[in-house]
């Protein structure tokens, strides 16, 4: 047996960060993602977002790769979303990039915190600016055409 700590904090947007998951409908969504997530045997920890994107905390199985995950996760929610246009009118799809970084256990907590306060949140910070932060403390590089 292996042991093994694949912590990963996961933002998805919207095509063109376009404000396309209404409130109404929004835990509909994260219902679903979070379904998906465990068919993949990974533990979810949180899902929450905003009307252009979704943050989601796991810990991924480490017979799974994080790469086939997200393709399943915007394939299939897609679809879900897409065939119901009543509740998502506007659903155009997921940006092809995503944002994701390992956290360490010790701030586990920190960041379902951080994900539950998104409303709260993005009263004071645009998602823009919040990737960027992200991507900088992380040390991930940012192309800025893409984000």
């Amino acid at each position: 047996m292996s042991y093994t700590s694949c912590l990963y904090h996961i933002v998805i947007r919207t095509k063109r960060s376009e404000p396309t998951i209404t409130a109404a409908y929004e835990r509909e969504v994260y219902a679903y993602i979070f379904t998906l997530i465990k068919s993949y045997d990974c533990i979810v920890y949180r899902i929450n977002g905003m009307p252009d994107h979704i943050h989601i905390l796991i810990n991924l199985h480490p017979t799974r790769a994080l790469s086939d995950l997200m393709r399943e996760l915007k394939v299939s929610t897609s679809k879900m979303m897409k065939a119901d246009r009543n509740k998502f009118p506007m659903f155009d799809g997921w940006e092809g990039e995503y944002y994701a970084s390992t956290i360490g256990k010790e701030r586990l907590e920190e960041v379902r915190q951080y994900i539950i306060g998104q409303k709260e949140h993005h009263k004071k910070i645009n998602t823009h600016d919040e990737l960027l932060a992200l991507c900088k403390e992380h040390g991930i590089e940012v192309n800025e055409k893409y984000l």
